[in-house]
């Protein structure tokens, strides 16, 4: 049997079993929002108001800030192409905004960000490791490690695939913990 690629190893260090997590809880998240067309990403349940489309846009958000300023201490509106200048400076910009978005860009701006976390990370485990302190602290002058950051997102991941689960069931029943071996995206 094929190990799917976002599989934990069984016994790791544990810069491998951290990011192993965390690329497990992104490819479960992934996998139930994969494949659905606008009216599936604008579903909602119940009262809520929360949709998938929603959280492939704030989730790429939480990816970037986390790397940009958390990690990096920099700016996310500072390059005129990124896709936050828009933002109005509320705590549910992405969630509203998400709506006028197409699948095909949503997909995209997640895949992205994913993508530019992973390599930014790589980075940097190669070289201070989780141990290195990062730009986010608590305003006393104690900063946070790059292991924190990434038990943040791994929280982050683990509240939001739970939220994904739900609706993704709701509109057209796909339920299950982990995506099948041989799955691979199909949309973005």
């Amino acid at each position: 049997m094929t190990t799917p690629p976002w599989e934990p190893p069984l016994a790791g260090t544990e810069v491998e079993h951290l990011v192993g997590a965390l690329d497990r809880l992104r490819a479960t998240f992934r996998w139930k929002v994969d494949g659905l067309d606008a009216d599936g990403l604008a579903t909602t349940i119940g009262p809520s108001s929360l949709t998938l489309g929603a959280l492939l846009k704030h989730l790429a958000l939480v990816e970037d800030y986390h790397r940009i300023t958390k990690i990096g201490g920099g700016d996310m509106t500072d390059d005129a192409d990124s896709p936050y200048r828009a933002h109005d400076g509320s705590d549910d910009w992405e969630f509203r905004s998400a709506a006028d978005d197409s699948p095909a860009d949503l997909y995209a701006l997640y895949d992205g960000a994913v993508e530019r976390y992973r390599a930014d990370l790589t980075a940097r485990l190669a070289g201070e490791g989780l141990d290195q302190l990062v730009d986010a602290s608590d305003g006393e002058g104690h900063h946070a490690s790059l292991r924190r950051m990434v038990f943040d997102l791994v929280e982050e991941y683990g509240r939001h695939t739970g939220h994904a689960d739900l609706i993704r069931e709701a509109v057209d029943g796909r339920v299950g913990e982990d995506p099948p071996a041989d799955w691979r995206p199909t949309s973005g």
